[in-house]
């Protein structure tokens, strides 16, 4: 019997190390040295078949063996987990110091020498939130024992002297009592299953908000009894007739329901100054009726709207549709053309007419799917963009009335105190939510082949998608980085995240010149 087996074993070895090569060459001999699209395969077959073997598995290869912590692209390993272990741990310690390059440019917090006790900040702790949070048990090479526990954490909230409010003018104001929310993403471009865990997360948080990006809103984002800021796209989806044109009853309909707090208008998203997208596969009968298009068709929106073509046409469709609605009406841009930028602000002046709020997005900003030359070169950076339109507002005398919610690789504490000082009210944050739901970074979420269940439609793909699971990840990520906003506040001397101000940031250039952030802006 053993004899038997043996044989049996070293019959399989030996087809394993002869025969499948053998095939393999006698494949490329045939097949490939007769092609004529592939140089390398009709000279080369077996060393040709290999290479483009490794060339297709290199993402995998650099991201896990060859890149450094902190030089993949778009996002880091060390990004990455920035975002997954306070989302998992609810845990942002680090040892032996930061992984930082001091001698590169770039921005950092001013310090006070007496900084704020925790009794002395202005936060909002009540009530508690209960939570699951990872704990680690035992780690090994190949494998690692956790546990989750049932938690109850501080939310982190801003207290009523320090909340924002959105939308004065509007008959019912948006009040926001924490400063980041979820940027939009739009149930087609994201599953069920990732739309559901965000909204039931996000909605565990409190104080926070969920975009539904330009798909309109769907019973998935409502599930979680979250605050929503509904985007409307130049498709119109959500609040548009069968032949394409605007519906004023939508637009009534959807501001009557009660966790819509704001319409947002997007003019552009990272530099998807293309319009949006959605392949076929992606378009199922459901998000079909609720953006009340062809279902399996692939779906493209225009790059603009059509119902307005300059500011002042503009700002009368935002005051009309507040004026319908009763609700917010704010605007999403990227800030490209600064004479635009001032002519926008100009404009408000003189008309008196206004968004509630405008969300700024950075040409770094994710952006779905669109063209190498637009995501890669169109659109300003958001640290430089914030200032641009801030001061835009500042300088005709409208600050006051517009909020500014900025977004853009805003994924951290830090990089949102940045934010925050340079001149935004709010954040929002789009890939590092899609991370606590499981991405991995694939970066085929275009494709309808994500392969953790994330940005696909495909049932059987979203199965590896736990809703309560990730919904956990969603709540803890949010709370910890509220938590690291008032750390930051106090240790400049501030009561509150929101007193950030220019005076708090300083940029270091190449020549380990300091410069406060006004000078910073004169001489870069």
């Amino acid at each position: 019997m053993v004899v038997e087996v043996a044989s049996i074993v070293l019959l399989v070895i030996i087809f394993i190390l002869l025969i499948i090569p053998g095939a393999f060459m006698l494949y490329g001999f045939f097949v490939d040295r007769k092609q004529a699209r592939h140089a390398v395969l009709k000279n080369y077959p077996l060393i040709g078949r290999v290479r483009y073997f490794l060339e297709n598995i290199g993402p995998e290869l650099r991201q896990y063996l060859f890149t450094e912590d902190d030089t993949g692209k778009p996002f880091s390993r060390k990004d990455y987990q920035d975002i997954v272990i306070p989302a998992k741990y609810k845990n942002r310690l680090v040892g032996f110091g930061s992984k930082k390059d001091f001698d590169q440019p770039g921005y950092y917090i001013k310090n006070t020498m007496f900084p704020k006790l925790a009794e002395e900040l202005s936060v909002d702790q009540t009530p508690k939130i209960s939570t699951k949070i990872y704990q680690i048990d035992k780690e090994h090479l190949f494998s690692r024992q956790e546990h989750r526990n049932d938690q109850s954490v501080s939310p982190y909230l801003l207290d009523q002297t320090h909340e924002v409010i959105i939308g004065l003018k509007a008959r019912h104001p948006f009040r926001v009592k924490g400063l980041i929310g979820m940027s939009g993403m739009s149930y087609g471009a994201l599953g069920d299953r990732a739309i559901t865990a965000l909204s039931v997360g996000l909605g565990r948080a409190q104080g926070t908000w969920m975009n539904t990006g330009e798909g309109g809103v769907s019973d998935y984002h409502l599930k979680g009894n979250v605050d929503i800021i509904m985007q409307i796209g130049p498709g119109l989806y959500g609040v548009r007739t069968e032949s394409g044109e605007l519906s004023w009853e939508e637009v009534k309909h959807k501001a009557s329901i009660d966790q819509v707090k704001a319409f947002e208008l997007k003019l552009a998203q990272g530099a998807k100054t293309r319009g949006g997208h959605l392949e076929a596969e992606k378009v199922n009968e459901e998000i079909a009726r609720i953006r009340n298009i062809p279902a399996y068709q692939s779906n493209d929106s225009p790059n603009r709207f059509r119902e307005f073509n300059d500011v002042y046409s503009m700002l009368e469709f935002v005051d009309h549709i507040r004026d319908v609605g009763g609700i917010p009406v704010g605007i999403k841009l990227v800030v490209g053309q600064e004479q635009d930028v001032r002519s926008l602000a100009q404009a408000m002046k003189e008309t008196g007419k206004m968004p509630d709020f405008i969300s700024i997005d950075g040409g770094e900003g994710g952006t779905g799917a669109t063209y190498q030359e637009l995501t890669d070169s169109v659109g300003l950076p958001i640290k430089s963009a914030i200032p641009i339109l801030h001061r835009a507002l500042v300088e005709v005398g409208v600050r006051d009335q517009v909020k500014i919610i900025a977004s853009g690789k805003l994924f951290t504490p830090d990089r949102m105190a940045f934010a925050l000082a340079l001149g935004a009210d709010l954040i929002q944050a789009a890939r590092a939510f899609m991370v606590t739901t499981g991405c991995i970074m694939a970066q085929v979420c275009h494709t309808n082949q994500c392969p953790v269940g994330v940005a696909t439609t495909d049932d059987k793909l979203q199965k590896a998608l736990d809703i309560d699971e990730k919904s956990y990840r969603v709540t803890n990520y949010v709370i910890s980085i509220r938590e690291g906003l008032f750390n930051i506040a106090a240790a400049a001397g501030l009561e509150s995240p929101t007193e950030l101000t220019e005076a708090h940031v300083a940029y270091k250039d190449l020549y380990d010149v300091i410069y406060d952030n006004h000078l910073m802006t004169n001489q870069h």
